[in-house]
């Protein structure tokens, strides 16, 4: 089985590798950043946005609650409230069974 290099973590993101993370223009993640309070990302002197891991996720929760789940705002917001931590519980799971899936997908092309 050939070495893979573990992947080197960004610290920051863009606005655009975000938007282009969920398939959203970057106007959404701007109007998101005005309507959810746990989207804080940090600006560059030039005012460009730099989201962390965390901004990530909570991007990505907001992304599954109202696009996937058919949340209104006050709904993801009051649902976010209520239980961020449960509600980044099974977006963590989700990914994790995301990414084993995508794994075990290559292991089959390999042994096929």
């Amino acid at each position: 089985m050939p070495y893979k290099e573990k992947e080197i973590e960004k610290k920051y993101y863009t606005i655009g590798e975000v938007a282009d993370e969920l398939g959203v223009a970057t106007s959404l993640i701007r109007f998101w950043e005005g309507e959810f309070d746990n989207i804080k990302p940090k600006k560059n002197r030039k005012g460009n946005r730099q989201f962390t891991k965390e901004d990530l996720q909570n991007v990505k929760l907001i992304y599954h609650l109202v696009k996937e789940k058919g949340y209104t705002l006050q709904g993801a917001r009051d649902f976010i409230a209520n239980g961020v931590d449960a509600a980044a519980g099974k977006m963590e799971m989700i990914e994790s069974l995301k990414n084993i899936r995508a794994f075990l997908t290559d292991l089959r092309k390999e042994i096929s």
